[in-house]
């Protein structure tokens, strides 16, 4: 699957965490805009099972490294703004997706978060991962 723009689909590859929003933020908490709201998801009105997706508790956003896999234009992830950020449906994680973002969990977030600074380097990756294969250690 394609990662261009308009494909909800996640940019497959090497990034860099661009930028990071949330420092002291409740659990829970809703961004809009990379903005800090003032209601936590559960207390917002449209609250329940059918609210729509929201970004919540920490954003990781991302930069993709690779030209015509993550970065250029129709693609490029800090364009497409692709973040590792929190879920206001945990009940159905992992299953819960969005609109090509990575979604985590409050408490493995917020590690993931402060382990991470700006700069550093993230794969992603599409496929399983084959641990095994005798040319990933060669």
């Amino acid at each position: 699957m394609s990662a261009v723009e308009g494909s909800l689909a996640t940019p497959p590859g090497l990034h860099r965490v661009a930028e990071k929003y949330g420092d002291g933020a409740a659990d829970g908490s809703v961004f809009i805009g990379r903005r800090l709201q003032p209601e936590r998801y559960w207390e917002r009105s449209d609250a329940g099972p059918d609210q729509k997706a929201l970004v919540t508790t920490r954003i990781l956003r991302l930069a993709g490294l690779q030209p015509s896999i993550n970065a250029g234009e129709g693609l490029d992830s800090f364009e497409r703004f692709i973040y590792i950020h929190g879920t206001n449906h945990p009940e159905r994680f992992p299953a819960h997706g969005s609109c090509g973002c990575i979604v985590l969990l409050d408490e493995d977030l917020k590690w993931l978060y402060e382990q991470t600074p700006l700069e550093s380097q993230v794969w992603i990756q599409q496929d399983p991962f084959d641990f095994q294969a005798e040319s990933v250690f060669a």
